[in-house]
């Protein structure tokens, strides 16, 4: 079914990395399986705002966690030994971090010390955790992308209840599961599938499984797929389209609305609503930039349920 034409926005650079923290001409061991090898100061991914106005970012290939201030000043957090992926803040306050190298870890705001907090199912390691999502109730969902895709549908989506330790396994066949997000009512969890370039649909039942699952949105062209989603407050989805230098808005039932494109640069790969306002944050990764763009909706409200 064809759809009219999105409305068209333009994203502006809101901070870019400072020299100081680049590491130019570096091919650390991520960028080899994961950038062809090439040259990569950094890889920016993972936004979350904080209570305070802050902007939490992961840059995976060098281990390191940066809090971007509302003006748009950098900090580093903590470097450690790991590829951190994705990053949430809990309502609580405390950082959690989907690791591709050690599964998911915990933060500490203050000390940056980095501990782990679930690395394993059933003696298995993970294959490469991506991005995470934590529902009003507090359970945190992840993906589980490892090398997926249509050649290898393996990858995972779990659902952790951190109160009960209780792991569960919602997904095993996805080509590639990248971001995450609930709808309005927590009803479905939707799921970025990079490889199959669409976006699927979880209805979560009401023993919390997991049954007749679909696709819900298709994109083509690109050199990626679809990676982070954020919510809005009216139910619409946010999709980052990386490798193809956008960002594209939905309806709650799927309908394209708007497309947000970056002012350079194809890697737009994650996407978080400034809490309270209209501004959309997106990284765009291999220029270890932050864009910025003011949409005609406001982003789902943040920290209302603690």
């Amino acid at each position: 079914m064809l759809y009219p034409p999105p409305e068209i926005l333009e994203a502006e650079v809101w901070s870019a990395m400072p020299a100081e923290f680049r590491r130019a001409g570096a091919r650390p061991a991520w960028a080899q399986a994961n950038r062809s090898g090439q040259d990569c100061d950094s890889f920016l991914e993972g936004p979350s705002f904080d209570r305070d106005g802050n902007l939490w970012v992961v840059d995976i290939p060098f281990g390191r966690v940066f809090r971007i201030s509302p003006v748009g000043d950098w900090s580093l957090v903590t470097e450690y030994d790991g590829w951190p992926n994705g990053l949430k803040i809990h309502r609580d306050g405390r950082v959690f971090i989907a690791d591709y190298a050690n599964g998911i870890m915990e933060v500490d705001p203050v000390s940056g010390a980095v501990k782990p907090r679930l690395t394993h199912r059933h003696s298995e390691h993970f294959r490469g955790c991506n991005d995470l999502f934590f529902a009003a109730g507090g359970a945190c969902y992840f993906t589980d992308q490892g090398q997926s895709g249509l050649h290898m549908p393996n990858g995972r989506v779990f659902r952790w209840d951190e109160a009960t330790e209780r792991l569960d396994l919602l997904l095993d066949t996805g080509p590639s599961p990248n971001g995450l997000v609930m709808n309005l009512e927590e009803a479905q969890l939707l799921v970025a599938m990079t490889r199959d370039n669409a976006v699927w649909r979880l209805p979560v039942m009401e023993d919390g499984t997991v049954s007749k699952a679909g696709r819900f949105i298709q994109l083509s062209g690109g050199v990626s797929g679809p990676d982070g989603m954020a919510l809005d407050a009216e139910g619409g989805l946010w999709v980052s389209d990386a490798g193809h230098g956008s960002v594209w808005g939905f309806t709650a039932l799927g309908v394209p609305r708007i497309r947000v494109l970056a002012p350079e640069g194809l890697t737009t790969t994650n996407v978080a609503f400034r809490p309270g306002t209209r501004e959309l944050y997106i990284t765009q990764s291999d220029r270890g930039e932050i864009l910025r763009a003011t949409l005609p909706v406001a982003g789902k409200e943040m920290f209302s349920h603690g």
